[in-house]
């Protein structure tokens, strides 16, 4: 008689992101940002992780003030890191900011964001 091994009986593993536990996390870190803290910016699944979207207070990007796309955050499992996004809203394309082994320490980046990269 054979026996199976235990992982062959076990159901194919669930994706980890997004989740509503980083979700929520983002939600409550992005209160702590530099820039624009008059707006409720929101945090959203995404195929690839999670979406951060504000109102255009400035006016540069939505001279309309709508809502604008500000960060998408995803976690790389073959790296074992968040990877930070940043919108060139003329390109209308994600572009790669910077990466992280923790998520708190992306907060950091997005959260100053001392060259207006994010916070437009």
């Amino acid at each position: 008689m054979s026996i199976a091994p235990c992982w062959q009986e076990l159901e194919a593993p669930t994706p980890r992101h997004p989740n509503e536990l980083d979700l929520r996390r983002i939600e409550r870190a992005i209160a702590g940002r530099a820039r624009y803290k008059y707006v409720q910016p929101s945090v959203q699944r995404h195929p690839d992780g999670y979406l951060v979207r504000s109102p255009c207070c400035s006016r540069n990007i939505a001279a309309d003030g709508a809502e604008i796309d500000v960060a998408l955050l995803t976690w790389m499992e073959r790296t074992a890191d968040w990877s930070l996004f940043r919108r060139d809203h003329q390109a209308q394309a994600w572009l790669l900011d910077s990466r992280f082994a923790r998520l708190p320490d992306l907060f950091g980046r997005l959260n100053q964001d001392p060259d207006r990269v994010f916070w437009q």
